[in-house]
């Protein structure tokens, strides 16, 4: 089942001579449960797209569907909406409210929506991100891991279409990027969550179903891994 399809995508920055397309008509669709790695060097598109992608940033021409949904047809009010209740995002600063503790960071989206999760959810979220007994820390009480693995929390609790991760690891160092591309690889088989994740590096991108290479905001490279 098709969850994402992107037609003609194309971001345009500036005009005449200094015009770039820091996303080229670019095309292609993902299967409900994909984890899919996009890779590229820096200033490729990357991130452009992901924006794109999550509705943080409106295109200048092209579609964007999300379950069946032209995301980019919808008002921005309505696309907040939308986007707060089927895209989750994970950030590689993390982006947690200081004043919050780890339960209240996770449970944001929900609050937001007047959504309700169950005590049984969140507890299987904070036992599944190993942070049952930091419910009640601060961010600033959290090493970088730790903080993390609260954004993913927060990305997967109300189980969005799509989870779109933008170097989720970029701020890590290595024994804290392995433990959460385990995490994602783990939310995407047990929770069948559709994950989309940005990184500049190959070996984090192995452990995707499928990479999908992009330069000059371009798409050069779809495959799949083995």
């Amino acid at each position: 089942m098709e969850i994402l399809k992107v037609e003609n995508l194309t971001k345009t920055y500036g005009n005449g001579d200094s015009k770039i397309n820091a996303v080229d008509h670019i095309n292609f669709s993902i299967e409900k449960g994909e984890f899919v790695a996009i890779v590229g060097a820096s200033g490729s598109g990357k991130s452009t797209l992901l924006h794109l992608l999550g509705g943080v940033d409106r295109p200048s021409s092209g579609k964007v569907y999300i379950d069946g949904a032209d995301i980019y047809s919808l008002s921005d009010d309505n696309l907040a909406i939308f986007r707060r209740r089927q895209i989750g995002i994970i950030y590689q600063f993390y982006n947690l409210i200081p004043i919050l503790n780890v339960k209240e960071n996770i449970l944001l989206p929900c609050d937001l929506d007047n959504t309700k999760v169950t005590k049984e959810q969140l507890n299987e979220v904070l036992e599944t991100l190993n942070l049952t007994n930091r419910s009640t820390h601060l961010p600033n009480e959290l090493s970088g891991g730790q903080q993390q693995r609260v954004s993913i929390g927060r990305a997967i609790i109300n189980n969005p279409a799509i989870v779109l991760a933008d170097e989720p690891t970029g701020n890590l160092d290595s024994k804290a990027s392995d433990e959460i591309v385990s995490l994602l690889k783990m939310s995407n088989k047990k929770y069948k969550q559709t994950i989309i994740m940005i990184t500049h590096d190959l070996e984090i991108a192995s452990v995707a179903d499928r990479i999908i290479t992009i330069d000059d905001g371009k798409i050069i490279k779809d495959e799949r891994n083995a």
